[in-house]
């Protein structure tokens, strides 16, 4: 295994290799909004950001130049303020940064405007790739995409690019490293889920559930959860991001888990169906095996080449296939009715990990596999979800111990 700070030397490395000569990347580390008064919201990092520096801390920005003399990576750190430190702590100072990172070049944030002036007007690059990202229209822009428009106006002429194609390429194959931090998250989810089943019983709620995978990953270390947990418990299972959590459990219902931990800002993402009873009953038991069987079938069929859309394909014809047989419905159309999402999507620094629309699967890659059957007139919903690394021949599954048989799951909750 590399040393921390060699991961992120390795992640800049193949990042300038992308980048034309004669060109910069900006990325801003981000801060946390405001809550409400003198409150913010939990600050985490822009996951581009951190991936290039292995850096967690506020308001940090890199540069990285690239120009025919060769590569130059830059960190600009907020100057010491003792007075602060006593309220909230003290900032990174540069020698943690170079640590951290393995950047050597450490400047202030003050300092940052006169460095853009000197990289536009004397050394002369011609292309600044930023973080533009932007999911919803409406949404505030980004301190990235109001750079992008002061850069604009102070300089027409400049090509400004997305960094995000080129960092989403490279964060889809996951180096070692990656894959043992992922796999770590799987771990310390299991655990959780362990602790929330040994708690299952009619007389609790579903936040009385979800309390004992919240113990189990501050007890481990987790840096955060992978996502609002759900814990659906009859009828609230067919709701795809149920996240109330405060309903009883009843005895006779089946109660659908969707969680992660997050282990230095990887994830897991994991979903396990259980039945409050201890025992399925012949229905649940029945929709149960069909979304098992369309499982096996995606993951059979993971190998580099393939597309999730038609990972999709598969699942869909499995479960629409059950379905029929057990005349839930009556036209294999009929089957969206009941399994209304895809299976599945790129896992590592963010739980819906960045990825490119339609490209073929290859090895490194780690993906979720997540059939599920939602029957909200019976108060069914079930789903099971593993973590799948795509290896050079097929995949491995980095979940695989987390139990999901029926017969096994019974005789777990016997106990």
């Amino acid at each position: 295994m590399k040393e921390r700070s060699e991961l992120w030397q390795t992640h800049r490395t193949n990042y300038f290799a992308k980048m034309p000569t004669q060109s910069v990347a900006i990325l801003f580390a981000g801060e946390a909004p405001v809550k409400s008064a003198d409150e913010n919201y939990q600050f985490t990092p822009n996951r581009n950001f951190y991936y290039l520096t292995g850096i967690s801390d506020p308001k940090i920005i890199v540069t990285l130049v690239k120009t025919t003399q060769g590569n130059e990576a830059t960190l600009f750190i907020e100057r010491e303020n003792p007075l602060m430190a006593r309220w909230v702590g003290e900032t990174l100072n540069a020698e943690q940064a170079k640590a951290q990172s393995g950047i050597e070049r450490v400047a202030y944030l003050d300092e940052f405007p006169a460095v853009v002036s000197t990289l536009f007007d004397r050394r002369q690059l011609e292309s600044c790739y930023l973080d533009l990202e932007r999911q919803q229209l409406e949404l505030p822009p980004s301190k990235a995409i109001t750079f992008a428009q002061q850069l604009r106006a102070a300089y027409p002429a400049l090509n400004i690019i997305n960094a995000q194609p080129l960092l989403a390429a490279l964060r889809m194959t996951k180096s070692p490293e990656e894959i043992a931090k992922i796999e770590a998250a799987i771990a310390l989810t299991h655990k959780g889920i362990m602790a929330m089943v040994g708690a299952l019983a009619p007389d609790k709620t579903e936040n009385e559930i979800e309390a004992y995978f919240d113990f189990t990953l501050k007890q481990g270390g987790a840096s955060d959860f992978a996502f609002p947990t759900i814990c659906a418990t009859g009828k609230n299972a067919t709701i795809l991001h149920y996240t109330a959590n405060n309903q009883r459990l009843g005895n006779d219902d089946v109660i659908l888990f969707d969680l992660g931990a997050q282990i230095e800002y990887y994830n897991a993402d994991i979903s396990r169906t259980f039945p409050v009873s201890g025992k399925f009953s012949d229905r649940q038991k029945q929709i149960y095996a069909i979304v098992l069987a369309a499982m096996k079938a995606v993951e059979a069929h993971v190998k580099p080449g393939v597309t999730l859309m038609e990972l999709n394909q598969i699942a869909t014809d499995v479960l629409a296939t059950g379905c029929l047989e057990i005349g839930l419905i009556h036209e294999r159309a009929e089957i969206q009715e009941y399994y209304i999402h895809s299976i599945g999507h790129h896992l590592g620094l963010d739980t819906h990990d960045v990825t490119i629309a339609n490209q073929p699967l290859a090895a490194g890659m780690v993906i979720t596999n997540e059939p599920g059957l939602y029957i909200a007139a019976e108060g069914i919903g079930i789903r099971i979800e593993d973590d799948l690394l795509v290896t050079a021949t097929g995949c491995r599954n980095l979940s695989v111990a987390i139990p999901k048989e029926i017969a096994e799951i019974e005789a777990i909750m016997q106990k």
